[in-house]
């Protein structure tokens, strides 16, 4: 039976940062609403949701495309959080949580892919068919 993104500790971390983000960005200025605001909070809500919409897909193949999508979601919010210190705008404190937890987000799908990506090796090899090499050998 295939577990729920729900169960996934990563995804759960993720929700976790798509909330630290709104938090952090409570206190944006108004003008960076369409700008800076919104960018950070898509990119944060993209991370999680990814990670769901991949896990309802039904090849590996397709499940490891969204944890990709959702690993660079990662790294678009690490991005406006730099954005966000080098312009003084939010809290620190708030900004290097998020950045924290950014980073651990993405180091864990990064992990994911990598199991997801030799589970598909392995599948690929038992499903092969041996090669004897002795029988390949010619009489010249």
């Amino acid at each position: 039976m295939t577990q729920s993104f729900r169960d996934l500790q990563v995804w759960q971390k993720s929700i976790q940062l798509a909330v630290a983000i709104y938090r952090l960005s409570w206190d944006f200025p108004p003008e960076e609403i369409y700008g800076l605001t919104s960018q950070i909070r898509r990119s944060a809500v993209s991370v999680p949701s990814n990670m769901a919409e991949g896990q309802g897909r039904l090849s590996t193949g397709e499940v490891r495309q969204f944890l990709g999508i959702a690993r660079g979601s990662s790294f678009e919010v690490q991005t406006h959080l730099e954005i966000a210190r080098t312009l003084e705008i939010g809290d620190p404190k708030l900004i290097d949580d998020a950045e924290s937890l950014s980073n651990e987000v993405g180091k864990t799908i990064h992990g994911l892919l990598e199991s997801l990506k030799r589970q598909q090796a392995l599948k690929i090899d038992n499903e092969s068919p041996a090669t004897d090499n002795r029988s390949l050998k010619t009489d010249n």
